[in-house]
């Protein structure tokens, strides 16, 4: 809230409004014309015994102008406020120069854990993986800087017959031989060569499954070969789970594996049990009966005393919220997974953990590529180490033709944060229930609403902010930017266009908390890209180094303003910003 909203709240409070109704029915109007805030007076009307109007009209009367309130116009039952706009444009501008990249950090101090990712360790990560490492390291960064104390982490599917499948092929056809290509593509090498061998006919079929099902049996009961064999494997899959991660930007604070923790949770159900929200059916299983909240029946344990995969996430969901003491436990995971984690929540709340209404499931939808943009393993699965690839490829490709003289070293430089940013803006400007068709063309284009249109207009604004410091070492009569240069712009200068700029890079740190409250990354790559437009239609119509003093200096603070503002936005969205394209 700025200084202006508290006026504002102090004087309809003054003029007796109740502070509560004043912060919550406080607006802006969407027309610029219609003021800054506007106060609907229908809510007063039952108590105060007057029609809206006329409280407007009255509450009009009562409250003064001020340094910060200029004028105030009553528009039917609207009481519309109009602000000190060179003090408003000194505000945010002097305070966008002094914080930099903490402009916009939120207060919130709530302890979060987002967990994405989830990989298994039989193949390499996969476009699905992509976004949803791409929807984790961004809501995460976002709950960071709006204050939060957040921890990223990563469940890593690392046991199972999936995996067996893998270590058996290797075992038959491998030879013993050690990865001559990226290592996670090596062991997704033989999960692919298991399911031909497996297709040549059922009987073969039927022989592999079992072979897989025996060698799971031998992990389980820690035979020494099958151990070592599976610790082999799976150094070697994280070994280019690693190189992925650094690929797209993304680190984790915690990793959770599976093979730690598949036994456990058995206790949790034998309370459940005890308190009867379980039971167990004609066979011995145990089972919950969800269906009076719509929920259907779902097994627990099997009549052999197994456990299935949603107790080792009740296990390892108590963990988290203990070990790090958590106030909310946030699940990155695909949409098909819905009713698992309706289900789990359901059982948390019914065994009494207060902390269940703070678990949240964010889920995404399906990706999908055009056909023939893009080569795939196998013909199936776009791979996430291929797609990266691809759009460095394409970004190069885009720098090479507008700069044929550029050194190979930096074209790779600006290629990685091209195309790494298309990939990222696209992903996430998409309201994530949704799924997506990602064309990669499209995505990297300088034109549209694509990240490069907003890495494009940051590097724009860095050029001329060179230009500046160029002019600065030919002339004795330029100035530096700095402190100095700031101290000397005349607010009043900035005209209507810039004004609004301006109100609109003061509602960054409301666009922060909207993200971060919301979970939704969308909302910031939007701001960026109505910012981004608002600023080259800006520098399209008013010369910025030519003009005269008062206006350069004024004009200079403004977009270099807008150039911060960028970074960090794009910085939250897992985005560099490039200072050349």
């Amino acid at each position: 809230m700025d200084k202006f909203q508290k006026e504002i709240i102090k004087q309809l409070k003054k003029a007796g409004v109740k502070k509560e109704l004043a912060e919550g029915a406080l607006d802006k109007p969407k027309k610029a014309e219609l003021g800054d805030y506007a106060f609907p007076c229908f809510p007063l009307a039952k108590d105060w015994k007057k029609k809206p109007h006329e409280i407007a009209q009255d509450l009009a009367r009562k409250i003064p102008l001020s340094k910060e309130i200029v004028k105030i116009q009553v528009i039917g039952p609207f009481l519309n406020f109009f602000i000190n706009k060179e003090e408003h444009s000194k505000d945010i501008l002097t305070a966008i120069y002094k914080e930099k990249s903490k402009f916009g950090k939120g207060k919130e101090k709530k302890k979060i854990m987002v967990e994405f990712c989830s990989p298994n360790t039989n193949k390499p990560l996969h476009l699905g993986h992509v976004r949803n490492c791409v929807i984790g390291d961004s809501v995460s960064k976002i709950l960071d800087f709006n204050g939060n104390k957040v921890t990223k982490s990563c469940l890593v599917n690392d046991r199972g017959v999936h995996i067996c499948k893998s270590m058996l092929a290797y075992q038959k056809w491998g030879a013993k031989k050690l990865p001559d290509i990226k290592s996670d593509f090596y062991v997704g090498k033989f999960y692919v060569m298991f399911a031909k061998e497996a297709a040549k006919s059922e009987k073969k079929s039927e022989e592999l499954e079992k072979e897989a099902q025996l060698m799971l049996q031998k992990w389980e009961k820690g035979d020494k070969a099958t151990i070592t064999l599976w610790k082999k494997m799976n150094s070697w899959v994280y070994k280019g789970f690693g190189e992925t991660y650094k690929n797209l930007g993304v680190s984790f604070d915690k990793f959770y594996y599976e093979s730690e923790m598949y036994k456990e949770g058995k206790d949790i159900i034998m309370g459940g049990l005890k308190k009867k929200i379980f039971e167990k059916d004609e066979t011995g299983a145990v089972i919950v009966d969800l269906e009076k909240y719509k929920l259907p029946k779902k097994v627990l344990l099997r009549s052999d005393g197994t456990s299935l995969y949603i107790v080792q996430d009740l296990f390892l969901g108590k963990k988290k919220i203990e070990d790090f003491k958590l106030d909310q436990s946030i699940h990155v995971v695909g949409s098909e997974q819905k009713m698992h984690f309706d289900v789990l929540f359901k059982i948390f709340e019914l065994l009494g953990h207060k902390w269940a209404k703070n678990l949240y499931h964010l889920s995404y939808g399906m990706v999908y590529l055009p056909d023939g943009k893009m080569k795939s393993r196998e013909g199936k699965i776009v791979d996430a180490d291929d797609l990266v690839r691809e759009m460095k490829e394409l970004a190069r490709f885009s720098i090479k033709e507008r700069h044929k003289d550029l050194q190979e070293k930096e074209v790779d430089k600006r290629a990685e944060m091209i195309g790494l940013g298309a990939i990222k803006f696209f992903l996430l400007r998409t309201d994530f229930v949704k799924d997506i068709h990602y064309d990669p063309k499209e995505s990297i284009s300088f034109e549209g609403e694509t990240g490069p249109y907003v890495q494009y207009t940051h590097a724009r604004i860095c050029s001329i902010m060179r230009k500046l410091a160029e002019e600065n070492k030919k002339s004795k009569n330029s100035e530096k930017f700095d402190a100095k240069f700031v101290k000397k712009v005349k607010y009043e200068v900035y005209d209507e266009r810039e004004q609004e700029i301006i109100k609109m890079l003061g509602e960054f740190p409301i666009v922060v908390n909207a993200s971060s409250k919301h979970l939704k990354p969308s909302i910031i790559t939007r701001y960026l890209l109505d910012l981004s437009q608002k600023a080259n239609e800006f520098y399209h119509a008013s010369p910025i180094l030519k003009a005269p003093d008062d206006l350069l200096r004024a004009r200079i603070l403004l977009i270099h303003s807008v150039k911060q503002v960028i970074e960090t936005g794009l910085g939250l969205l897992g985005i560099d910003a490039p200072q050349e394209m």
